[in-house]
């Protein structure tokens, strides 16, 4: 197991670029296994080395947190701060911004935000940043350290060959066979270069995702059939997957759901999050119309992203599994381009995919071929 300290620099001077007098915050929490608190120990790694560059570094360590938790104040102000950098070195998720939820933000676009977080790293762009959920000491480790020149190269290639592609094929083994319109979207990517203004993504870097169109409920959205068979994030965590689980989509929003424990974990996590967007309508704490929409899109088609880490493999953590090469996943909720809020963002695997890119002009371009890159 590489040393701590080793994947702490990397994360520094490569993947964030830290400079000497940059003000670094660092959101933690303390969760003891076996004697080790994973990320309370990261966090103080990065803390050193931020401190050996020459930069003034801040923790902040709050309560862990769940997709369905807000964030402490404290934590929220410290980020109204504009840090240099923001790194969110949590056990679980950073917490939700109970008051931008309300009140969100308005950039100079006019583009909204629920968050002072996407705020300042999407709209000021000042801020870099760096978010983990789930990070485990053992991930860092041997996920972190790994060649981001050719990450990147693979990010950008793939990034360029989503040009002009109107929809994306997706079939699998297990029986997964959907089609994902994108026309108009553009992809993002988690390279690992993270040293501008406004550019951020996860430790363990590795891969680039696309938010669908979203349906209209009608004749717009994904169609199809998602059969998740790597693992899946839900209310209690990520769960790997044992007996698939079999989704309709229909007009871009999930309609049924079969398969084993594993299904009746996703569709619990589901109902939660759809009653509890309307609760907060009910009780004032978001509009109603905007209860509304948090409530329809916890079934929304929110994400298709691609591994390419070559250092990761699904061990039942999203955080590494998503970044793992043969493979893509889909989310269910909510999206990153900011027209379909939910309480929830569902990551889900799918092992060895054939991915098509269906181009405007009536050509195509297989990327992946029983989940083998094909560029």
């Amino acid at each position: 197991m590489k040393d701590v300290r080793a994947s702490a620099k990397k994360t520094v001077y490569d993947v964030c670029g830290i400079k000497a007098g940059e003000r670094v915050l660092i959101i933690t929490n303390r969760v003891e296994k076996d004697g080790v608190a994973d990320t309370e120990v990261i966090s103080q790694a990065i803390y050193d080395e931020c401190l050996e560059v020459g930069a003034d570094p801040v923790i902040i360590t709050q309560p862990v947190k769940s997709s369905l938790d807000a964030a402490d104040k404290a934590v929220i102000a410290a980020i109204a701060l504009e840090p240099d950098v923001c790194m969110s070195i949590s056990a679980e998720k950073l917490g939700k911004d109970a008051a931008a939820i309300t009140n969100p933000y308005v950039g100079e676009d006019g583009d909204t935000y629920d968050h002072v977080f996407d705020y300042m790293l999407r709209s000021r762009k000042n801020m870099r940043a760096v978010w983990t959920p789930g990070i485990t000491l053992d991930m860092f480790n041997s996920t972190v350290d790994i060649d981001y020149p050719l990450l990147k190269k693979r990010c950008s290639t793939l990034c360029e060959l989503y040009k002009n592609v109107e929809r994306v094929h997706i079939t699998a083994p297990a029986g997964t066979d959907v089609v994902i319109p994108v026309k108009g979207r553009n992809p993002m990517s988690d390279d690992g270069d993270f040293t501008k203004g406004g550019s951020g993504g996860n430790i363990p870097a590795g891969e680039v995702f696309i938010s669908p169109v979203v349906g209209d409920g009608m004749s717009t959205g994904c169609q199809g059939k998602i059969v998740f068979d790597g693992s899946i994030a839900v209310k209690y965590g990520t769960v790997k997957i044992e007996t698939p689980i079999e989704t309709v989509v229909e007009n871009g929003f999930i309609t049924d759901i079969r398969g084993g424990k594993e299904a009746d974990m996703l569709l619990d996590t589901i109902t939660t999050a759809e009653r509890s967007a309307k609760e907060m309508g009910e009780d004032g704490r978001l509009p109603k119309d905007v209860a509304e929409s948090y409530r329809r899109n916890a079934r929304n088609i929110g994400e298709l992203g691609i591994g390419l880490n070559p250092a990761a493999s699904i061990k039942g953590n999203m955080l590494e599994d998503e970044k793992a090469f043969n493979t893509c996943h889909i989310a269910i909720g909510e999206n990153y381009d900011n027209d379909a809020s939910a309480l929830i963002h569902l990551d889900g695997v799918i092992k060895n995919p054939t991915i098509v890119f269906m181009y405007e002009d009536g050509s195509e371009k297989t990327v992946l071929l029983d989940g083998v890159l094909q560029f």
